[in-house]
């Protein structure tokens, strides 16, 4: 989790941008709060987006099926009681630990959490 300088809204379009402008497809894109909204409840601005590169991600799904449950990645942008924002996201680490994906698929996704981290700086 690290912190956003941008809205959540903001956040998450300059997370669909760069992720785009590198050649990752972007799967979908959730409103939380906003569905929050249309059945009557209050939420803090959240929105999630899940994007990837099946080239890149099935080779992780093929080492260790049960990664497909982490995969394709995903980058959460919400505001926190005192209003500020935060980019949360899945570490390359968390999917060695949780599922025993080798390191060396792993580390191929830390560039990935670099360019989250850019945008919202």
């Amino acid at each position: 989790t690290k912190p956003s300088k941008y809205s959540v809204t903001e956040t998450i379009d300059r997370i669909e941008k760069a992720v785009a402008a590198k050649g990752m497809r972007v799967f979908a894109r959730i409103d939380h709060s906003g569905e929050a909204k249309k059945v009557g409840l209050d939420m803090k601005p959240t929105e999630l987006l899940i994007f990837g590169n099946p080239k890149g991600g099935t080779a992780f799904m093929v080492a260790k099926p049960t990664a497909a449950i982490d995969l394709p990645m995903k980058a959460l942008a919400w505001e926190d009681e005192d209003g500020k924002v935060w980019l949360t996201y899945n570490s390359p680490e968390l999917l060695h630990e949780r599922h025993g994906v080798p390191t060396e698929l792993t580390s191929k996704l830390e560039s990935v959490g670099k360019l989250l981290e850019a945008t919202v700086e």
